[in-house]
């Protein structure tokens, strides 16, 4: 089958033929529908990181059609559509009976350590595979594996309370998803900094007050603020809006240090600053209910597809590199 393969650090996408996988004892093999470009896939090509299985086939947004079970599965069925769980892990520790699988000793990342979803198909554990309500687009589906449901633990971690302010810091894939969420979450008010006119036009469109990043200081009383670009200046930008008590939350990949000054940063106003990885399986049925009730729509935050193709996705991947326009696009294989 074809796949798109990460070879090496800084190197090109590689379009080659691997063997179509069959699944085993527990679980499933899924045609691939859909497949979203996450940022995060930019910084594995370019190696920062490298994934730490190479050569490997990238790609943790996944959505699809199950085409066969392995041993022992009974659910999901043959034909039935769903998302893909990117992460993999034991199930059975006490992280994950405590929802933090990211976090499980056999923990495995599928597009990272384990091949993902640039490619026609893909095996993963049977409880991986989240069914999707009827009627809800399986491109969309493919964008909530990681784009929304990251968004989700961020506000989740950031402890968001109905009545509070939220700043986005970055209103990409990520962010048009958490301006959503914000206000599904009960927030009053809902802050977009960015600094594309589109994007902060479609932000307005869901929700959000737009602010033009420019440098100058923002003046809000921000509860909860989310640092979806990994840009130090950014993060200190974020951390100076927060009232008293307020939490942020650092998503963005970033390997730059961050220079602060703790008493007036941290210490003196009692502010917080959270790490947030990855997300949690019972968030992601939340997300397919809000998906299936209409309050979580992802059509204006699709802004493009491209089919299996290497020199196509690398070209996404190269704007995703130089934070250039549109929010996310998706794989059709």
């Amino acid at each position: 089958m074809r796949a798109l393969r990460i070879t090496g650090a800084g190197v090109p996408l590689e379009e080659t033929d691997i063997p179509r996988p069959d699944p085993g004892p527990g679980e499933v093999l899924i045609d691939i529908a859909a497949a979203g470009i996450c940022h995060s896939d930019a910084h594995y090509r370019a190696g920062r990181p490298l994934p730490r299985l190479v050569p490997v086939t990238p790609g943790h947004e996944i959505a699809g059609v199950v085409a066969a079970v392995g041993e022992g599965v009974d659910v999901p069925a043959v034909g039935t559509r769903v998302g893909v769980h990117y992460v993999v892990s034991c199930r059975s520790c006490v992280r994950c009976t405590s929802e933090a699988e990211q976090f499980c000793p056999d923990y495995q990342m599928v597009g990272n350590t384990r091949d993902g979803g640039y490619a026609q198909a893909i095996v993963v554990p049977a409880a991986n595979a989240v069914p999707v309500p009827d009627g809800v687009d399986l491109d969309h589906v493919a964008v909530m594996m990681c784009s929304t449901a990251t968004s989700y633990h961020a506000l989740r971690r950031g402890r968001l309370t109905p009545g509070e302010t939220v700043a986005v810091f970055g209103v990409g894939g990520l962010g048009m998803s958490a301006v959503q969420l914000a206000r599904i979450l009960g927030a009053r008010r809902v802050l977009a900094i960015d600094r594309d006119p589109g994007r902060l036009e479609i932000a307005e469109s869901l929700g959000a007050e737009p602010v033009m990043a420019n440098g100058a200081a923002i003046d809000a009383d921000v509860d909860v603020a989310l640092d979806l670009v990994g840009v130090p200046e950014v993060t200190l930008s974020a951390l100076r809006t927060l009232e008293p008590r307020g939490r942020l939350v650092l998503v963005g990949i970033t390997q730059k240090d961050l220079t602060l000054a703790p008493y007036s940063g941290l210490v003196g106003p009692e502010r917080e600053i959270i790490g947030c990885n990855d997300h949690t399986r019972t968030e992601l049925d939340d997300l397919m209910g809000w998906a299936a009730e209409g309050e979580l729509d992802l059509r204006q935050i699709i802004t493009g597809t491209v089919p299996l193709e290497a020199g196509a996705v690398n070209g996404v991947l190269d704007r995703l590199d130089s934070y250039g326009a549109g929010v996310r696009t998706v794989i059709h294989a």
